[in-house]
């Protein structure tokens, strides 16, 4: 059960529980997804179009971009930026379901409102992830930089982009395109957890009550409700990517036009 809910059976998860659960939650899906958020990523990057009839940029299909990036860049390519991506998930499951976790149980103790309702996830789940945003986008920005460059490599390691960016760029620059995922983050986790919760409530009479019924009853729910939600907000996540890498363009001379070349 996601969220503080006074009619559960047994002991209610702990923020901390929580916390963990969502850490763990997010450092599996991390692994599972990473090659498919590197080509997401370049693809948000690249400023030609991205049409297979028309293919005027370096990446113009997933097919082609995935082969494109084994064949000049190795199968290792596809994690690039994979320790700040883990520390990103879960350093943002943790703060975000301990807080949405809170707020719930604030919302329960302190008001006459059900804090199991579609309208009050809403809420919390909007608040709980501008919570995580702003712990975590100092993450966030080095996950993109990482699988935004080519070979050679700008940064070696994630001790020398923190140094470098830090030198050359300032303290600010680790929170670069904060404005607008702050923008998108509160419709986006709002939405993901008021899909999630109406749902749930459309498959509770269709499904058996058993755990692994239980299990895919949250797989189902999550997945949809993250489809939505992220569909809804998807342009304010571009916004975000070229404003993260500002200052980057010589790690990206090699995909195409950039604000270096194109200006």
């Amino acid at each position: 059960m996601v969220g503080f809910d006074p009619r559960a059976q047994g002991v209610p998860l702990s923020a901390h529980e929580a916390a963990l659960a969502g850490s763990a939650a997010g450092t599996v899906t991390r692994a599972l997804i990473s090659p498919l958020d590197v080509i997401k990523i370049r693809f948000q990057l690249q400023i030609e179009s991205l049409s297979s009839t028309t293919p005027g940029g370096k990446y113009w299909g997933i097919l082609q971009a995935a082969l494109r990036i084994h064949s000049e860049e190795g199968l290792a390519a596809f994690w690039k930026g994979h320790v700040p991506a883990q520390l990103l998930s879960i350093c943002y499951g943790a703060v975000q379901f301990a807080t949405f976790e809170r707020l719930t149980k604030l919302v329960h103790d302190k008001t006459i409102l059900d804090s199991q309702t579609s309208g009050v996830h809403f809420l919390c789940g909007g608040l709980a992830a501008c919570s995580a945003t702003v712990a975590c986008q100092p993450l966030d920005t080095l996950r993109t930089r990482f699988a935004a460059q080519g070979e050679p490599k700008l940064y070696r390691n994630l001790p020398h982009a923190v140094s470098a960016m830090w030198r050359s760029e300032g303290t600010l620059t680790f929170y670069r395109g904060l404005s607008p995922t702050l923008i998108a983050v509160f419709p986006y986790a709002g939405l993901q957890f008021f899909f999630y919760n109406v749902f749930k409530r459309l498959l509770a009479s269709h499904l058996a009550t058993g755990k692994s019924e239980e299990n895919l009853k949250s797989l189902l729910c999550g997945s949809g409700a993250g489809m939505i939600s992220k569909t809804i907000t998807y342009p304010f996540d571009v916004f975000k990517k070229r404003l993260q890498v500002g200052g980057f363009e010589e790690a990206r001379v090699h995909f195409g036009q950039n604000c270096l070349n194109s200006s």
